[in-house]
């Protein structure tokens, strides 16, 4: 029951958005806030999972994973290559 309502709750919400424009072009100044947010959602959910435990600040194995993983984009390596080299780092500082 409640998760039907929720479902009720969560689609209206989502369609509350197209019904309220009903077709009208945003300003220019929201439409560049909308093309930012997943990158900043994305951003602040790898900084949360990184250095969160809890209701603490921790800096362990995984932000080593996360800096290397970010030395390698600035190469311009193969998104499989960060990737592995992210979680190798983290494994290996785990391991160890």
């Amino acid at each position: 029951m409640v998760i039907g309502v929720m479902t009720v709750i969560s689609f209206a919400i989502k369609a509350a958005g197209p019904v309220a424009l009903a077709g009208r072009e945003l300003p220019p100044g929201v439409e560049r806030l909308i093309v930012l947010l997943p990158a900043a959602l994305l951003t602040a959910l790898v900084i949360v999972q990184t250095f969160a435990d809890e209701t603490e600040l921790e800096v362990d194995e995984r932000a080593a994973g996360v800096g290397v993983a970010i030395v390698a984009v600035a190469l311009r390596a193969n998104m499989l290559i960060v990737l592995l080299v992210a979680a190798l780092t983290t494994a290996g500082l785990r391991a160890i």
